[in-house]
């Protein structure tokens, strides 16, 4: 049996996004420089800050919009705010990071309550500088809905992590 997509294993195919081909590279690091892997387990304390992101690309006239997302907010087995909007950075130059782009909506640190959570950084090509705007609400944001208002087609990269509460072990010990 050939390798699954651990994109499609994580449902983050299907659930956020739509079958693509990853042509440029991201790489997601959050302090103490090791980079996200599809499915890494990472504590709330560990994700506080805003990570370190850089783009490939070859082009430098390629601009990029970088989204973060929760579907699985406030509760994956009631989702009902899903997709959470936890960071949205637009007109990133390509071969560089967020940090060269504009962050249109401030990045909020996961503090999931109940179960795990996985959180996914899509990265789309965008057709031009300035052509992306931030939405005027963070829950219920729509990954597809808002690739299709922009223009911005199928990802050309996407990475997730799954993340629970700090002492989270099935909700058996209380924090004391």
């Amino acid at each position: 049996m050939a390798n699954r997509d651990p994109l499609v294993v994580g449902r983050v195919i299907s659930d956020v996004l739509d079958p693509f081909t990853k042509t440029v590279s991201l790489k997601v690091s959050y302090t103490g420089n090791r980079a996200i892997n599809n499915g890494t387990d990472l504590r709330p304390s560990q994700v506080a800050n805003s990570p370190r992101v850089e783009i490939g690309g070859d082009d430098l006239r390629t601009f990029y919009t970088l989204v973060m997302v929760d579907p699985d907010a406030p509760n994956p087995s009631e989702p009902n705010l899903k997709e959470y909007l936890h960071w949205l950075v637009t007109d990133i130059p390509a071969t560089t990071g967020t940090g060269f782009g504009q962050e249109v909506m401030c990045y909020e640190s996961p503090r999931p309550t109940v179960g795990i959570h996985r959180y996914v950084f899509v990265l789309f090509r965008q057709l031009g500088r300035q052509t992306v705007y931030a939405p005027g609400w963070r829950h219920n944001f729509n990954t597809r809905d808002f690739a299709e208002i922009y223009n911005l087609g199928l990802p050309v990269a996407a990475v997730y992590f799954n993340c629970q509460k700090e002492l989270g072990c099935g909700g058996r010990r209380s924090s004391t």
